[in-house]
């Protein structure tokens, strides 16, 4: 099955703002080595954007590369989950999110290495590597934070809470692409079980599940972000170094 150019968008979109996202932490992190590691997983993430966004521009065949799709398109014209484009917050926010896309990103691109798209099958082979190791990371502060001090115990179920509703727009069907997302659904909340359960950390209720960013239709912090992330390039169009 050969990938249409809005599955493969929406894939690199997410990589490229959950990249933006995790680079303002350089300089800010709580220590130097997680100050280094972050900006390592936002390179990953990065590069993983760069592989699919061009891609993307080859299967649209309108003439637009990796740099036209990610600084020249407005906020509605994006197809990232909104998981990705939510502020920072504070260290136990930020691991939050990382921990809930890695999980879901790692079974995404280990079933995409398998798949009949070679392109794809390649990205996803590159990918899921660097994704394990986000994976471990994220989820090795989760429980560090779940069953630490109460301080840090009541800030990760807070950080768990508030992101957990976003989670949901990930799994939403697509039989149409080379991996649905619903089929992932179970391995995540496998993943998602067991290390809750090390953290003593509690899963939230069922309730409100926010979407819309695979449409185009997103919070007001995407627009903020990409401000500042496209200011460079619409400033001097056509700019080298």
């Amino acid at each position: 099955m050969t990938a249409s150019f809005d599955f493969v968008l929406s894939l690199g979109d997410d990589a490229l703002i959950a990249a933006q996202r995790l680079g303002e932490w350089t300089s800010r992190a709580p220590e130097m080595e997680e100050d280094i590691a972050l900006a390592n997983i936002a390179l990953d993430q990065l590069g993983a954007a760069r592989l699919l966004l061009t891609y993307a521009g080859e299967l649209e065949g309108a003439g637009r590369d990796e740099d036209a799709l990610a600084y020249l398109r407005d906020d509605r014209e994006f197809r990232n989950c909104l998981l990705v484009e939510l502020p920072n917050g504070d260290f136990a926010v930020t691991m939050a999110k990382l921990f809930f896309l890695s999980a879901y990103q790692l079974p995404l691109y280990t079933a995409l290495a398998g798949c009949s798209d070679e392109r794809l099958a390649a990205i996803g082979a590159k990918a899921r590597k660097e994704s394990a190791y986000h994976l471990d990371h994220s989820a090795l502060w989760v429980k560090r934070l779940g069953d630490g001090t109460d301080e840090s115990h009541r800030r990760m179920q807070a950080a768990i809470d508030e992101v957990w509703p976003y989670t949901h727009e990930l799994f939403a069907a697509d039989p149409a692409a080379p991996v649905d997302p619903a089929t992932l659904r179970a391995e995540f909340d496998a993943t998602v079980s067991a290390v809750f359960d090390e953290a003593t950390l509690a899963r939230p209720a069922a309730g409100w599940t926010p979407g819309g960013g695979r449409d185009g239709v997103h919070t007001e912090h995407l627009s903020f972000l990409l401000a500042e992330m496209q200011v460079l390039h619409r400033a001097h169009p056509g700019a080298k170094w």
